[in-house]
């Protein structure tokens, strides 16, 4: 049974500290795959500006772009909106029954995830990686990554570099789509 590792996230854009968790599960999680799972509408982020979803998409396949075992995904397009992360992994389940799927997110979702839709039903049939945000520890060990796809559309706005915080093969792209 191949393990993939299911990342969700709005990936607005797509950034360092993305890649780093992804590749970083890899290894942790013993798993054969990240899919870094390119949202159409988060519901609990109701309200929040998104960048087209193909914009998005495409700047998560060029990022990751030559890295070992993790793809951009954009499995959730063609499934209803709000995605709901049960939804998605039931969807996965019935589609890809040779793969065993692990739920990879942030300590701080970790820390509301009853608020989740379904979330018992999300612990009963799959496994959860919890990776550290700051305030909020995980069970994957690693450094804190502390950038955030906000501050990069921030610098963005005020004309700042967003050198080191997005790979440098897509650095003008992110420029051009968010200014």
């Amino acid at each position: 049974m191949t393990r993939t590792g299911i990342f969700g996230g709005s990936f607005n854009p797509i950034h360092n500290g993305h890649i780093a968790i992804a590749q970083t599960a890899l290894r942790q999680c013993n798993l054969d795959e990240v899919w870094l799972m390119v949202s159409p509408q988060n519901p609990l982020k109701q309200g929040l500006q998104l960048l087209d979803d193909d914009v998005r998409l495409m700047l998560a396949q060029q990022a990751l772009e030559g890295i070992q075992g993790v793809r951009a995904c954009d499995y959730e397009f063609q499934l209803p909106k709000p995605s709901f992360t049960w939804n998605t992994l039931r969807h996965l389940s019935k589609d890809f029954p040779e793969r065993h799927f692990t739920l990879l997110i942030g300590g701080d979702n970790w820390a509301h995830f009853e608020r989740w839709r379904n979330w018992k039903d999300i612990l009963r049939h799959y496994e959860v990686a919890v990776y550290p945000r700051e305030d909020y520890p995980g069970n994957i060990s690693m450094p804190l990554i502390n950038v955030s796809s906000t501050e990069i559309r921030q610098r963005i706005k005020n004309c700042k570099s967003i050198e080191g915080l997005v790979p440098d093969k897509i650095i003008k792209l992110v420029e051009r789509y968010y200014r």
